[in-house]
């Protein structure tokens, strides 16, 4: 690897121009989106050409406990890392000069581990190419501001802004309320730029010190990539000021969840042409086809897009969640929405996924079922013209039931892995598991002495 720094993006080199490079963190994500690995001296790092990991890291839950597959004996076999030097990337928050590498990931026979998260994204992403396809996505990410928040048997509160004042809510779109967190906001600018990440826009969303940052569109496991990344350094940005950034679906009570809306469109491998728009510009039946892969299939991937007990708590009519899986044009209140654009733009937005997700998993599963219903040349129900919060709802309400529906679906599990999915179920459960363990203030405050 003795060129190695030959391979890694012109704006990685820019960064360390003139320094030099101290240490290099090797990561992956794990099924949570938390990113593992090892870091080292950048002179070892340069010396070898792979780097091992159990795969023990892909069957631990969020709370640290491990998932134990029936007829598959614990053993923790390595995993070979290989680092995939188009990713590599800043680490600007650090103290000296230190730079991330997402590595990929096989077996000791050369393998793509199955049910490592890119992985998954990567085998979806083939199974379009496969046929003369390139999926384009452009993600929206929001998350809140919050108080630091040392005992989690408090509640989250919004942070102090410049004023003196706790964040208000109710404050959509306000330049004011962006400029409240002008610090935070300054460097996470500064970290992306220093990263080569390009943010497409910043807003304030109808939360108290909620943000919503906008991507640009692009190949999905790039722009997974970029949310992995984004994640790790908005935290940073906050911590830098005395605050949390926090991607939970719903970390204040009374307040708007946190989603993560994907755009998508297809375009042709050989001419580039968008599927979904005819030469005259009109909508293809092929749009209707993924509109309506959409809204057959994700039911059964509503357990990667709200993968905690925390998700389901966005899901509230008329909180600026959907509860539906209805289409309309410019409609917020349906679960799938088309947006006003040219024919060349032509998109729909995926508005279910929840911030928590792994955004690996959470583009892998829409994605999916987009795919499904392209080869199935299915028909979407009749677009929906009113308030879609008024009608049924129409997705699984909680983990357990998002789970049943999940590992039931024959033609899910067929697009994602089968492998993965195992896993993925077994995690799940052990996690809702103990949650179930868990009393909460709600219970002994109205049950205790009542019942």
């Amino acid at each position: 690897m003795s060129n190695w720094m030959d391979q890694i993006p012109e704006g990685t080199r820019t960064y360390l121009a003139g320094h030099r490079l101290d240490e290099v963190e090797c990561i992956v994500s794990d099924i949570a989106g938390i990113a593992r690995g090892k870091a080292m001296p950048a002179t070892k790092f340069a010396q070898q050409t792979q780097f091992y990991l159990p795969n023990s890291i892909f069957l631990q839950t969020i709370t640290g406990d491990w998932a134990v597959l029936e007829d598959q004996a614990f053993t923790e076999p390595d995993m070979i890392l290989t680092p995939d030097f188009s990713t590599a990337t800043a680490a600007p928050w650090t103290g000296d000069w230190t730079i991330q590498v997402i590595h990929d990931i096989s077996d000791q026979q050369g393998n793509p581990i199955p049910i490592a998260p890119r992985n998954v994204l990567r085998r979806v992403v083939q199974l379009y190419n496969d046929r003369g396809w390139q999926p384009i996505v452009a993600p929206e990410m929001e998350f809140f501001l919050v108080a630091r928040n040392t005992d989690p048997a408090q509640p989250v509160e919004p942070p102090i802004g410049r004023s003196g004042r706790k964040a208000a809510a109710r404050q959509a779109y306000s330049m004011s309320a962006v400029d409240e967190y002008g610090p935070v906001i300054d460097d996470i600018y500064d970290f992306a730029e220093a990263q080569g990440l390009e943010i497409d826009g910043i807003l304030h969303e109808g939360g108290a010190g909620q943000i919503e940052m906008n991507l640009r569109h692009g190949d999905p496991v790039k722009l997974a990539d970029e949310i992995f990344f984004f994640k790790r350094l908005i935290r940073e940005a906050a911590l830098r000021h005395e605050c949390y950034a926090t991607f939970m679906a719903k970390p204040i009570e009374n307040e708007p969840g946190s989603a993560m809306h994907i755009h998508h469109s297809v375009v042709e491998i050989e001419t580039g042409q968008n599927i979904f728009s005819a030469p005259d510009g009109a909508e293809t039946p092929t749009f209707m086809h993924f509109i309506a892969g959409l809204q057959t299939h994700m039911p059964s991937v509503v357990a990667l897009l709200a993968p905690y007990v925390n998700s389901y708590r966005r899901y509230v009519p008329d909180f600026a969640a959907p509860i539906n899986l209805e289409w309309g044009r410019d409609n917020r209140t349906t679960g799938l929405r088309v947006p006003v654009s040219g024919a060349e733009a032509r998109r729909v937005e995926n508005r279910l996924a929840g911030m928590d997700c792994n955004p690996y998993l959470g583009i892998a599963a829409s994605l999916a079922c987009g795919y499904l219903g392209l080869v199935e040349a299915a028909q979407p129900k009749a677009e929906f013209t009113g308030d879609a919060y008024s009608g049924d709802e129409s997705i699984p309400r909680n983990v357990g039931e998002a789970l049943d529906v999940f590992d039931r679906s024959t033609a899910i599990r067929q697009v994602l892995g089968e492998e993965f999915c195992v896993v993925y179920s077994a995690l799940k459960a052990l996690e809702y598991k103990e949650f179930l363990q868990v009393i909460s203030p709600w219970e002994r405050e109205h049950l205790l002495l009542n019942v």
